[in-house]
């Protein structure tokens, strides 16, 4: 009996070793179609124009600023509106997949004048997290922005 229940572990260790290769590739194709909606949110804020990235954001959109401020999906794409980046990069940029959720994780770096007309001078990483949604479209259903200290 001990000889068949090894059998049976070692039957179930394998076939979740092939699952297990096969999610790791669906994650590798996942995790390169997440990383270039976060390019087109980059190039969004390059040109300056936030049209690009409102697709991108869910309904239910949440954001919590590097000031601690929470905004919904409305208030973000009219801050973002307002914000006239000069520069802005993104660095170390990595996304993990956990079934249909993805997290993307990285660098911000940008220079502008904010929504205010105040000078800005970000240095900040972000955590943005991705569902995907029914008919298989990746959305954004929260970001948030931590400064880094230096």
């Amino acid at each position: 009996m001990n000889k068949i229940c090894t059998w049976c572990l070692l039957g179930l260790l394998l076939m979740g070793t092939a699952a297990g290769a096969k999610d790791k590739k669906a994650g590798g194709d996942t995790e390169k179609a997440v990383a270039a909606l976060e390019q087109t949110w980059l190039e969004s804020q390059k040109t300056n124009n936030p049209d690009l990235v409102a697709p991108l954001l869910a309904e239910a959109f949440v954001n919590t600023g590097s000031d601690g401020k929470v905004s919904n999906r409305a208030e973000s794409l009219a801050n973002a509106k307002a914000i006239k980046y000069d520069s802005v990069d993104y660095d170390n940029v990595t996304v993990t997949v956990v079934g249909d959720t993805a997290i993307a994780v990285g660098g911000f770096k940008a220079k502008g004048t904010d929504g205010a007309g105040k000078p800005l001078d970000a240095n900040e990483r972000f955590t943005d997290t991705w569902v995907k949604m029914h008919g298989g479209k990746w959305q954004c259903v929260a970001s948030h922005q931590s400064p880094v200290k230096m």
